[in-house]
């Protein structure tokens, strides 16, 4: 966690932003996502067409802890960022 102090402004901010940049180039993903300003929207349905193709992609994803990843992200979001 991070403070930062703005005496001038009187304001104190906390962030977390190293520990999630950390998370990402731990599991091979930095550099491969992209920010959104917004949640997904309520009607996003996921569906088999957007699954993995080919075998380079399958061998790519099984290289990618995702219980960890996930518990992870999920530590950061309820314990300190909601709007990851």
């Amino acid at each position: 966690m991070e403070i930062q102090r703005d005496k001038r402004k009187d304001r104190v901010c906390l962030t977390q932003s190293q520990y999630l940049k950390k998370i990402l180039q731990r599991f091979g993903v930095n550099g491969k996502t992209k920010p959104v300003s917004t949640l997904l929207a309520i009607l996003f349905k996921l569906s088999a067409s957007m699954s993995l193709c080919t075998g380079d992609e399958h061998k790519y994803m099984t290289q990618t802890p995702y219980a960890n990843a996930v518990g992870a992200l999920i530590y950061a979001m309820i314990c300190t960022r909601p709007d990851i």
